[in-house]
Protein backbone atom coordinates (compact mmCIF):
# COMPACT_ATOMS: atom_id res chain seq x y z
CA UNK A 1 0.00 0.00 0.00
CA UNK A 2 1.72 3.39 -0.88
CA UNK A 3 1.74 6.31 0.92
CA UNK A 4 -0.93 8.88 0.75
CA UNK A 5 0.30 11.71 -1.68
CA UNK A 6 2.79 14.03 -0.62
CA UNK A 7 -0.35 16.75 -0.60
CA UNK A 8 -2.96 14.52 0.63
CA UNK A 9 -1.14 13.29 3.67
CA UNK A 10 -2.84 16.06 6.21
CA UNK A 11 -6.81 14.80 4.32
CA UNK A 12 -5.43 11.33 4.96
CA UNK A 13 -3.95 11.45 8.67
CA UNK A 14 -7.69 13.76 9.41
CA UNK A 15 -10.05 12.54 7.50
CA UNK A 16 -9.32 8.91 7.67
CA UNK A 17 -6.87 7.90 10.25
CA UNK A 18 -8.01 9.71 13.11
CA UNK A 19 -11.70 9.38 12.75
CA UNK A 20 -11.65 5.78 12.11
CA UNK A 21 -9.20 5.53 15.61
CA UNK A 22 -11.87 7.29 17.40
CA UNK A 23 -14.39 5.04 15.83
CA UNK A 24 -11.90 1.78 17.40
CA UNK A 25 -10.97 3.07 20.69
CA UNK A 26 -13.00 4.92 21.96
CA UNK A 27 -17.05 4.18 23.39
CA UNK A 28 -18.86 6.70 25.49
CA UNK A 29 -20.62 3.47 27.01
CA UNK A 30 -17.17 1.65 27.97
CA UNK A 31 -14.84 3.25 30.50
CA UNK A 32 -11.29 4.05 29.30
CA UNK A 33 -9.60 2.85 25.70
CA UNK A 34 -9.22 -0.14 24.52
CA UNK A 35 -5.59 -1.76 24.24
CA UNK A 36 -5.78 -4.11 21.90
CA UNK A 37 -7.19 -4.59 18.51
CA UNK A 38 -7.24 -8.25 16.21
CA UNK A 39 -5.43 -7.89 13.12
CA UNK A 40 -8.62 -7.79 11.21
CA UNK A 41 -9.51 -4.64 13.31
CA UNK A 42 -11.78 -6.09 15.51
CA UNK A 43 -11.45 -4.27 19.02
CA UNK A 44 -10.59 -6.63 22.21
CA UNK A 45 -13.03 -5.86 24.89
CA UNK A 46 -10.76 -6.93 27.77
CA UNK A 47 -11.52 -5.61 31.46
CA UNK A 48 -8.12 -4.24 31.90
CA UNK A 49 -6.77 -0.61 31.30
CA UNK A 50 -3.58 1.33 31.84
CA UNK A 51 -2.40 4.67 32.26
CA UNK A 52 0.04 4.47 29.66
CA UNK A 53 -3.12 3.32 26.93
CA UNK A 54 -5.11 5.98 28.35
CA UNK A 55 -2.50 8.83 28.28
CA UNK A 56 -1.08 8.13 25.08
CA UNK A 57 -4.53 7.86 23.44
CA UNK A 58 -6.09 11.26 25.63
CA UNK A 59 -2.73 12.79 23.93
CA UNK A 60 -3.77 11.68 20.89
CA UNK A 61 -7.32 12.81 20.80
CA UNK A 62 -6.02 16.49 21.95
CA UNK A 63 -4.16 16.43 18.91
CA UNK A 64 -6.87 15.31 16.54
CA UNK A 65 -8.76 18.16 17.84
CA UNK A 66 -6.56 20.91 17.39
CA UNK A 67 -6.24 19.36 13.77
CA UNK A 68 -9.73 19.68 13.02
CA UNK A 69 -11.21 16.26 14.07
CA UNK A 70 -14.72 16.18 14.73
CA UNK A 71 -15.56 14.67 18.11
CA UNK A 72 -12.16 14.06 18.68
CA UNK A 73 -12.44 16.85 21.93
CA UNK A 74 -14.77 14.31 23.33
CA UNK A 75 -12.83 11.42 22.97
CA UNK A 76 -10.07 13.01 24.68
CA UNK A 77 -12.33 13.89 27.16
CA UNK A 78 -13.37 10.80 28.16
CA UNK A 79 -9.80 9.55 28.62
CA UNK A 80 -8.64 12.44 30.59
CA UNK A 81 -11.75 11.59 33.12
CA UNK A 82 -10.80 7.57 33.50
CA UNK A 83 -6.79 8.64 34.03
CA UNK A 84 -7.98 11.31 36.53
CA UNK A 85 -10.57 9.20 37.88
CA UNK A 86 -10.20 5.56 37.82
CA UNK A 87 -6.71 5.28 37.43
CA UNK A 88 -5.58 7.89 39.82
CA UNK A 89 -5.49 6.93 43.14
CA UNK A 90 -7.17 8.61 46.70
CA UNK A 91 -3.81 9.66 47.56
CA UNK A 92 -3.01 11.34 44.01
CA UNK A 93 -1.06 8.07 43.01
CA UNK A 94 -1.19 6.48 39.60
CA UNK A 95 -1.23 3.05 39.19
CA UNK A 96 0.01 1.05 36.03
CA UNK A 97 -3.29 -0.65 35.54
CA UNK A 98 -7.10 -1.16 36.84
CA UNK A 99 -10.01 -3.04 35.58
CA UNK A 100 -13.13 -1.17 33.96
CA UNK A 101 -14.20 -0.59 37.07
CA UNK A 102 -11.33 0.71 38.95
CA UNK A 103 -10.21 -2.02 40.86
CA UNK A 104 -6.50 -1.81 40.98
CA UNK A 105 -4.50 -4.68 38.95
CA UNK A 106 -1.35 -3.56 39.23
CA UNK A 107 -0.84 -0.91 41.76
CA UNK A 108 3.24 0.49 41.38
CA UNK A 109 3.44 3.63 40.09
CA UNK A 110 5.67 3.72 36.70
CA UNK A 111 7.87 6.58 35.58
CA UNK A 112 7.29 5.83 31.98
CA UNK A 113 4.04 5.75 32.84
CA UNK A 114 3.77 9.37 34.47
CA UNK A 115 6.15 10.89 31.79
CA UNK A 116 2.78 10.34 29.90
CA UNK A 117 0.45 11.38 32.06
CA UNK A 118 2.43 14.66 32.34
CA UNK A 119 2.38 14.70 28.30
CA UNK A 120 -1.30 14.07 28.34
CA UNK A 121 -1.74 16.69 30.77
CA UNK A 122 0.04 19.79 28.67
CA UNK A 123 -2.17 18.43 25.09
CA UNK A 124 -5.31 18.03 26.95
CA UNK A 125 -4.97 21.98 28.42
CA UNK A 126 -3.85 22.93 24.76
CA UNK A 127 -6.71 21.31 23.81
CA UNK A 128 -9.76 22.20 26.16
CA UNK A 129 -8.46 24.94 27.76
CA UNK A 130 -8.76 22.99 31.06
CA UNK A 131 -6.49 24.48 33.28
CA UNK A 132 -7.08 21.66 36.33
CA UNK A 133 -4.77 19.65 33.13
CA UNK A 134 -1.83 22.15 34.61
CA UNK A 135 -2.51 21.74 38.00
CA UNK A 136 -2.32 18.10 37.98
CA UNK A 137 0.69 18.11 36.14
CA UNK A 138 2.14 19.89 38.80
CA UNK A 139 1.16 17.16 41.22
CA UNK A 140 2.36 14.52 39.34
CA UNK A 141 6.03 16.77 38.73
CA UNK A 142 6.10 16.54 42.74
CA UNK A 143 5.41 13.13 43.24
CA UNK A 144 8.59 12.52 41.04
CA UNK A 145 10.59 14.36 42.50
CA UNK A 146 9.74 14.09 46.07
CA UNK A 147 9.12 9.80 45.79
CA UNK A 148 10.99 8.79 42.61
CA UNK A 149 14.18 10.86 42.35
CA UNK A 150 17.57 9.24 42.24
CA UNK A 151 20.29 10.26 44.52
CA UNK A 152 22.45 9.14 41.22
CA UNK A 153 20.65 11.93 38.92
CA UNK A 154 17.27 11.41 37.10
CA UNK A 155 14.59 9.16 38.78
CA UNK A 156 13.87 5.39 39.72
CA UNK A 157 11.55 3.34 37.36
CA UNK A 158 9.13 3.01 39.73
CA UNK A 159 7.60 2.47 43.47
CA UNK A 160 9.24 -1.03 43.56
CA UNK A 161 12.68 0.25 42.27
CA UNK A 162 12.56 -1.90 39.31
CA UNK A 163 15.71 -2.58 37.56
CA UNK A 164 17.74 -2.11 35.31
CA UNK A 165 17.82 2.14 35.15
CA UNK A 166 16.29 3.11 31.26
CA UNK A 167 16.88 6.04 29.68
CA UNK A 168 13.87 5.79 27.74
CA UNK A 169 11.55 7.36 30.36
CA UNK A 170 13.96 10.06 31.12
CA UNK A 171 13.52 10.67 27.03
CA UNK A 172 9.62 11.17 27.61
CA UNK A 173 9.75 13.23 30.66
CA UNK A 174 11.58 15.46 28.63
CA UNK A 175 9.02 15.61 25.71
CA UNK A 176 6.30 15.70 27.92
CA UNK A 177 8.24 19.17 29.73
CA UNK A 178 8.27 20.56 26.20
CA UNK A 179 4.71 20.03 25.83
CA UNK A 180 3.98 21.75 29.13
CA UNK A 181 6.35 24.54 28.39
CA UNK A 182 4.19 25.46 26.10
CA UNK A 183 0.75 26.07 27.53
CA UNK A 184 2.23 27.25 30.97
CA UNK A 185 3.93 29.73 32.33
CA UNK A 186 5.46 27.58 35.15
CA UNK A 187 9.10 27.26 34.64
CA UNK A 188 9.54 24.26 36.42
CA UNK A 189 8.99 22.50 32.62
CA UNK A 190 12.10 24.67 31.25
CA UNK A 191 14.17 24.09 33.89
CA UNK A 192 13.17 20.24 34.12
CA UNK A 193 14.14 20.20 30.83
CA UNK A 194 17.68 21.34 30.74
CA UNK A 195 18.29 19.08 33.77
CA UNK A 196 17.12 15.83 31.64
CA UNK A 197 19.57 16.80 28.26
CA UNK A 198 21.82 17.59 30.89
CA UNK A 199 21.92 13.97 32.41
CA UNK A 200 21.10 12.18 28.93
CA UNK A 201 24.58 14.01 27.83
CA UNK A 202 26.47 13.14 31.05
CA UNK A 203 25.33 9.80 31.80
CA UNK A 204 23.74 8.43 29.12
CA UNK A 205 26.54 8.94 26.26
CA UNK A 206 29.17 6.47 26.15
CA UNK A 207 32.68 7.88 24.93
CA UNK A 208 31.67 7.36 21.43
CA UNK A 209 28.53 9.34 22.15
CA UNK A 210 26.21 6.77 21.44
CA UNK A 211 22.60 6.55 23.58
CA UNK A 212 22.81 3.44 25.89
CA UNK A 213 19.68 1.72 27.31
CA UNK A 214 20.38 -0.09 30.10
CA UNK A 215 22.32 1.48 33.20
CA UNK A 216 22.66 0.51 37.09
CA UNK A 217 22.12 2.58 39.99
CA UNK A 218 24.86 4.71 39.50
CA UNK A 219 24.52 5.06 35.70
CA UNK A 220 27.26 2.58 34.48
CA UNK A 221 26.36 0.75 31.99
CA UNK A 222 24.38 -2.04 32.83
CA UNK A 223 26.08 -5.31 33.05
CA UNK A 224 26.28 -8.16 30.41
CA UNK A 225 24.36 -7.53 26.70
CA UNK A 226 22.03 -5.51 27.97
CA UNK A 227 24.51 -2.77 28.10
CA UNK A 228 25.81 -2.98 25.01
CA UNK A 229 21.73 -2.50 23.06
CA UNK A 230 21.65 0.91 21.25
CA UNK A 231 18.43 1.37 19.64
CA UNK A 232 18.74 3.70 16.60
CA UNK A 233 14.63 4.56 17.29
CA UNK A 234 15.80 6.46 20.32
CA UNK A 235 19.02 8.14 18.84
CA UNK A 236 16.21 9.25 16.38
CA UNK A 237 13.60 10.55 18.86
CA UNK A 238 16.29 12.18 20.76
CA UNK A 239 17.19 14.33 17.85
CA UNK A 240 13.97 15.60 17.21
CA UNK A 241 13.60 16.52 20.86
CA UNK A 242 16.84 17.82 21.03
CA UNK A 243 16.77 20.51 18.00
CA UNK A 244 13.52 21.39 19.86
CA UNK A 245 14.95 21.77 23.10
CA UNK A 246 17.27 24.27 21.10
CA UNK A 247 14.42 26.19 19.90
CA UNK A 248 12.93 26.15 23.65
CA UNK A 249 15.94 27.26 25.48
CA UNK A 250 18.68 28.12 23.08
CA UNK A 251 20.98 25.32 23.89
CA UNK A 252 24.01 24.96 21.55
CA UNK A 253 25.05 21.71 22.83
CA UNK A 254 21.04 20.03 22.32
CA UNK A 255 21.82 21.09 18.75
CA UNK A 256 25.22 19.35 18.44
CA UNK A 257 24.34 16.30 20.32
CA UNK A 258 21.46 16.07 18.10
CA UNK A 259 23.66 16.05 15.16
CA UNK A 260 25.56 13.25 16.71
CA UNK A 261 22.97 11.26 17.53
CA UNK A 262 21.17 11.59 14.11
CA UNK A 263 24.57 10.52 12.49
CA UNK A 264 24.90 7.15 14.62
CA UNK A 265 20.93 6.03 13.53
CA UNK A 266 21.90 7.84 10.00
CA UNK A 267 24.39 4.75 9.76
CA UNK A 268 22.79 2.19 10.53
CA UNK A 269 19.92 3.20 8.30
CA UNK A 270 23.10 3.42 5.60
CA UNK A 271 24.44 0.34 6.38
CA UNK A 272 25.54 -2.38 3.48
CA UNK A 273 23.69 -5.11 5.00
CA UNK A 274 20.30 -3.10 5.77
CA UNK A 275 19.34 -3.60 2.21
CA UNK A 276 15.45 -2.53 3.21
CA UNK A 277 16.91 0.68 4.39
CA UNK A 278 14.68 0.41 7.35
CA UNK A 279 15.34 1.29 10.97
CA UNK A 280 15.90 -2.14 13.07
CA UNK A 281 15.34 -2.37 16.57
CA UNK A 282 19.07 -2.84 17.98
CA UNK A 283 22.57 -2.58 17.41
CA UNK A 284 25.68 -2.21 19.70
CA UNK A 285 27.96 0.68 20.33
CA UNK A 286 29.96 -0.47 16.80
CA UNK A 287 26.88 -0.94 14.95
CA UNK A 288 26.78 -4.68 14.76
CA UNK A 289 23.13 -5.52 14.64
CA UNK A 290 21.55 -7.20 17.49
CA UNK A 291 18.39 -7.42 16.79
CA UNK A 292 17.55 -7.12 12.67
CA UNK A 293 13.80 -7.05 13.18
CA UNK A 294 11.56 -3.58 12.74
CA UNK A 295 9.55 -2.09 14.87
CA UNK A 296 6.93 0.45 13.32
CA UNK A 297 7.77 2.90 16.40
CA UNK A 298 11.38 3.09 15.14
CA UNK A 299 10.33 4.09 11.45
CA UNK A 300 8.45 7.18 13.21
CA UNK A 301 10.97 8.30 14.72
CA UNK A 302 13.60 8.47 11.68
CA UNK A 303 10.24 10.20 9.75
CA UNK A 304 10.25 12.90 12.75
CA UNK A 305 14.28 13.33 12.56
CA UNK A 306 14.27 13.71 9.23
CA UNK A 307 11.61 16.60 10.05
CA UNK A 308 13.77 17.97 12.52
CA UNK A 309 16.71 17.97 9.68
CA UNK A 310 14.64 19.86 7.19
CA UNK A 311 13.32 22.58 9.84
CA UNK A 312 16.13 23.58 11.78
CA UNK A 313 19.17 22.59 9.77
CA UNK A 314 17.55 23.10 5.79
CA UNK A 315 18.48 19.98 4.91
CA UNK A 316 18.02 18.27 1.50
CA UNK A 317 19.36 15.10 1.92
CA UNK A 318 16.45 14.90 5.08
CA UNK A 319 13.97 16.28 2.63
CA UNK A 320 14.89 13.36 -0.02
CA UNK A 321 14.40 10.72 2.24
CA UNK A 322 11.65 11.48 4.16
CA UNK A 323 9.81 10.53 1.06
CA UNK A 324 11.84 7.86 0.56
CA UNK A 325 10.84 6.13 3.74
CA UNK A 326 7.52 7.36 4.93
CA UNK A 327 7.07 5.05 1.47
CA UNK A 328 8.90 2.27 3.22
CA UNK A 329 6.96 2.43 6.47
CA UNK A 330 3.38 2.50 4.33
CA UNK A 331 4.62 -0.66 2.15
CA UNK A 332 5.85 -2.54 5.09
CA UNK A 333 3.97 -1.39 8.23
CA UNK A 334 0.84 0.65 7.51
CA UNK A 335 -2.24 0.07 5.42
CA UNK A 336 -3.66 2.98 4.09
CA UNK A 337 -7.05 1.78 3.58
CA UNK A 338 -7.78 0.70 7.26
CA UNK A 339 -5.27 2.85 9.26
CA UNK A 340 -4.40 -0.87 10.67
CA UNK A 341 -0.63 -1.70 11.26
CA UNK A 342 1.51 -4.52 11.40
CA UNK A 343 3.81 -3.48 14.44
CA UNK A 344 7.00 -5.72 13.51
CA UNK A 345 7.99 -7.27 10.38
CA UNK A 346 11.42 -10.00 10.88
CA UNK A 347 14.94 -9.19 9.48
CA UNK A 348 13.59 -10.85 6.66
CA UNK A 349 11.34 -8.24 6.00
CA UNK A 350 8.11 -10.78 7.07
CA UNK A 351 5.33 -9.53 9.27
CA UNK A 352 5.11 -10.84 12.39
CA UNK A 353 1.17 -11.67 13.09
CA UNK A 354 0.29 -10.76 16.12
CA UNK A 355 -2.48 -8.15 17.84
CA UNK A 356 -2.25 -4.20 16.73
CA UNK A 357 -1.32 -2.93 19.89
CA UNK A 358 -3.43 0.56 20.27
CA UNK A 359 -0.35 2.70 22.05
CA UNK A 360 1.70 2.90 18.78
CA UNK A 361 -0.73 5.39 17.56
CA UNK A 362 0.87 8.30 19.57
CA UNK A 363 3.65 7.21 17.36
CA UNK A 364 2.29 7.37 14.28
CA UNK A 365 -0.61 10.55 14.49
CA UNK A 366 2.79 12.91 16.13
CA UNK A 367 4.99 12.10 13.15
CA UNK A 368 2.64 12.17 10.36
CA UNK A 369 1.40 15.85 12.31
CA UNK A 370 4.84 16.61 12.31
CA UNK A 371 5.30 15.79 9.01
CA UNK A 372 2.18 18.40 7.97
CA UNK A 373 3.49 20.76 10.21
CA UNK A 374 6.78 21.53 8.44
CA UNK A 375 6.29 20.38 4.65
CA UNK A 376 2.84 21.31 4.41
CA UNK A 377 3.12 24.86 6.14
CA UNK A 378 1.91 24.35 9.47
CA UNK A 379 -1.30 22.32 8.58
CA UNK A 380 -1.18 20.49 11.24
CA UNK A 381 -1.14 21.82 15.58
Amino acid sequence: MSAPARNDLFSWLTGSLLPGWIARAYDPARPGFVEYLQPDGTPELGELRTTLVTARLTYVFSHAHLLGVPGALAAARHGFAFLTGALRQPDGRFVHSCTLDGEVVDGRSDFYDLAFVLFACGWFAKASGDQSALALAGEVMDFLEQRLAHPAGGFREDTLGTQPRRQNPHMHLLEACHALAAVSPDPRWLATADMLVRLMRERMLDGNGTLGEFFDEDWAAFPGPRGLVREPGHHFEWTWLLYHHERLTGSAEARATARSLHAFGQRQVDAPTNAARLVVNEVDPAGRVLNGAALLWPQTEYLKALVARIEFESDPDAAARLDRHLDLMFAHFVDRESGLWVNQIDAGGRPIADRVPVRVLYHLVLALAEICRVREGGAAA
